[in-house]
């Protein structure tokens, strides 16, 4: 079994580093007009909550809380925002008016949800390391006798 501390800060790891590999395809495509199978590119956005036994869910809120066991990640989802309009007649995927669509990512936006799942993340490091820290710790003291 293992210790519930470690688990929830591991999971918190896990679902923060996701977010991390969301926001760098973000940026990574907001300039791309297309995607390889021809379509529009449209920003991701990851859906993350507590992660709990199902059986706890129809117990009541006491089982609920005594059940979390970390964080997930419940989906990745298409944002609905609407596409950046950019004009470029020579570009080859120009509409009739010279426009081209690019994804409507808000490049602000997406430095911030870096620096929030990278703080995040690095909280949970730290809860992690003192977690261990204080297990190594209670063992050397429990052999000393």
């Amino acid at each position: 079994m293992s210790n519930p501390i470690l688990e929830i800060s591991r999971t918190g790891m896990d679902v923060e580093y996701r977010r991390l590999e969301v926001v760098a395809q973000n940026v990574a495509n907001a300039g791309t007009t297309r995607t390889a199978d021809g379509d529009s590119f449209y920003p991701l956005r990851l859906v993350s909550g507590p992660r709990t036994a199902p059986a706890a869910l129809k117990a009541g809120a006491a089982a609920v809380q005594a059940a979390l066991s970390g964080v997930q990640v419940y989906s990745v989802e298409r944002m609905n925002v609407a596409a950046r309009q950019v004009y470029e007649p020579s570009h080859p995927h120009a509409d009739a008016k010279g426009f081209v669509s690019y994804p409507g990512i808000d490049q602000l936006s997406e430095m911030t949800t870096l620096m929030k799942a990278l703080r995040t993340y690095e909280a949970n490091v730290a809860v992690f390391n003192a977690t261990r820290s204080m297990y190594l710790k209670a063992i050397e003291l429990g052999g000393r006798q």
